[in-house]
């Protein structure tokens, strides 16, 4: 889906990392999240208490899940999910962009 329709996007942006990530947030009608944001190069730990979709729209990245040993890639047009209540690493290799949807 390249676009959403009757939604609410919060105004003001959340910024990680100083700046090195951010994003907004987008709410449906029915209450579900998702944010939309960019990542610049470099290693960053994520912690998530919501079950998590990744969808990487454009870019290129490792991800470390949690409880795996090694990472896997990941590259535009391709997602991976993150179980709630643990934490996961990213490598980001070039600027990415990315959607997250949470339940």
């Amino acid at each position: 889906m390249s676009k959403f329709d009757n939604v609410t996007v919060i105004r003001e942006a959340n910024f990680y990392f100083e700046g090195r990530v951010s994003s907004r947030t987008v709410v449906f009608a029915d209450g579900s999240k998702k944010t939309l944001g960019v990542m610049l190069p470099g290693e960053y730990k994520f912690g998530t208490d919501s079950h998590e979709i990744m969808e990487i729209l454009a870019g290129e990245l490792d991800v470390t899940l949690p409880g795996a040993d090694t990472s896997i890639a990941v590259k535009g047009g391709e997602t991976f999910e993150v179980p709630a209540n643990t934490s996961f690493t990213v490598n980001v290799k070039i600027v990415t962009d990315y959607c997250c949807s949470y339940s």
